[in-house]
C-alpha cells in the first residue's frame, strides 16, 4: 500500500503490484502503477487493520464492495492505469464479519461480471476456522480443505486467481473443477 514499497519491488522484477488499500492510503500509488506496465490489484478497504473491523457495517455488502471497487477503479483508470492492467479484489477479512465473507463468497458472480480479472484471497482466514460453529476457530494450518472449497468456488464463479498458502490442496480441488467441466464440455451438458 506504500508506493515506495510498489517502486523498489517493480525495481527488483515485480510485475505486479497488489495494493490493499485501493491507491487509498498512499496517494503516489496510483501514478506510479500506471508509469509502469505492471498488472495492479486493487483491493476493496475501509481503512487500516486498527479501526477497519469498525467499519464493517453494510447495507448490501455486495452491492457496498462492488460500488466501492468501481469507484477505485475508475480513479486507477483516471490516473492512467489500463483496464487491461486492473485485477480487483473484493478484501475477504478487510472491514468484513464472517456473515459478510461469506455473502461475497455466494455472490462471487457479481464481481467476476464486472469484466476486470478478480482475485480472491480466502486462504485461512478466521472465518473458515469457524466453520460448524466452532466456539474457538480452528488452527490457521486446519483450515487447508475449507480454503480448497472455497477455491473450487471461486473457480465455477470465474474467478481469475486464488492466494493460497497450501497449493496442492488447492491444484487437486481445481484439477478436480477441470476434469468435470471438461466431461460436461465433451457431453454437451454445460460447464
Amino acid at each position: 500500500m506504500r508506493a515506495s514499497v510498489a517502486a523498489a519491488a517493480l525495481d527488483a522484477g515485480a510485475d505486479i503490484v497488489n495494493d490493499v488499500s485501493g491507491g487509498l492510503a498512499d496517494p503516489g500509488m496510483l501514478p506510479l502503477v500506471a508509469s509502469t506496465g505492471a498488472t495492479y490489484v486493487t483491493m476493496h478497504w475501509r481503512g487500516h487493520g486498527d479501526s477497519m473491523q469498525q467499519r464493517a457495517v453494510y447495507d448490501d455488502v455486495v452491492a457496498e464492495v462492488r460500488g466501492e471497487l468501481l469507484a477505485r477503479v475508475e480513479a486507477a483508470e483516471a490516473a492512467g492505469v489500463g483496464a487491461d492492467r486492473i485485477v480487483i479484489d473484493p478484501g475477504l477479512g478487510f472491514a468484513k464479519t464472517a456473515e459478510h465473507n461469506w455473502q461475497l463468497m455466494a455472490r462471487m458472480r457479481e464481481f467476476t461480471e464486472l469484466g476486470y480479472r478478480v482475485l480472491v484471497g480466502a486462504s485461512r482466514k478466521t472465518f473458515l476456522g469457524r466453520l460448524g460453529g466452532a466456539e474457538a476457530p480452528v488452527p490457521p494450518a486446519r483450515r487447508d480443505a475449507a480454503t480448497a472449497a472455497t477455491s473450487l468456488l471461486c473457480a465455477q464463479a470465474g474467478v481469475w486467481a486464488v492466494r493460497v498458502h497450501d497449493v496442492p490442496s488447492t491444484l487437486a480441488a481445481l484439477q478436480v473443477h477441470e476434469a468435470v467441466s471438461a466431461w460436461g464440455e465433451v457431453s454437451g451438458g454445460a460447464s
